[in-house]
């Protein structure tokens, strides 16, 4: 049976990144359920269209272990993490990446989600692709260069235009 996948998305969210998940979920039938990185389920892509996804992220703490995996599907968001790091679903969602990250769950992303999984705390000794920008801001993992890695329980792609780079074997994983 394939593992199902907790997938948090930021507000305003990358939806080409987004929905490269989502296909590749639905397509091979691999259970997911969409957590808004926001205060209420409505959010935005980048390009300003809206979204109504199935939850908030302050509904997925505490159930973790009901997934098998989370994804962090990265958008515009580092400003707007920046300037709300103190809002509650800010602070749920590093919650939520640290407790999936202690629990050796798979930990999936693109762009600064390498970066939000170094802030959790979680990354020490795992590679990193993460986007040129935030390369300097890791400090417990190791970020590269590469369009994507695969470390243990780690699948981080550097951008949205990278991801397919790693999508078969995540798919592989997800439905073994």
């Amino acid at each position: 049976m394939a593992k199902k996948v907790a997938v948090l998305a930021v507000d305003p969210v990358n939806g080409m990144g987004l929905f490269q998940y989502l296909e590749a979920f639905y397509e091979n039938k691999i259970p997911f359920t969409v957590f808004a990185v926001a205060g209420s389920k409505e959010i935005k892509t980048n390009s300003g269209m809206g979204l109504t996804v199935n939850d908030v992220v302050a509904d997925l703490k505490g159930h973790e272990d009901e997934y098998d995996a989370v994804v962090f599907s990265c958008g515009d968001a580092v400003p707007v993490f920046q300037q709300h790091a103190g809002e509650p679903w800010n602070l749920d969602l590093m919650e939520v990446l640290k407790a999936f990250g202690e629990k050796g769950k798979l930990m999936i992303g693109h762009c600064a989600a390498g970066m939000m999984f170094d802030f959790a705390g979680v990354t020490a000794g795992k590679r990193l692709a993460v986007h040129p920008l935030a390369k300097a801001a890791i400090h417990n993992g190791t970020a590269t260069d590469e369009k994507s890695v695969v470390d243990g329980n780690f699948f981080t792609a550097q951008d949205e235009n990278s991801i397919w780079t790693m999508m078969p074997r995540l798919v592989e994983t997800l439905k073994a």
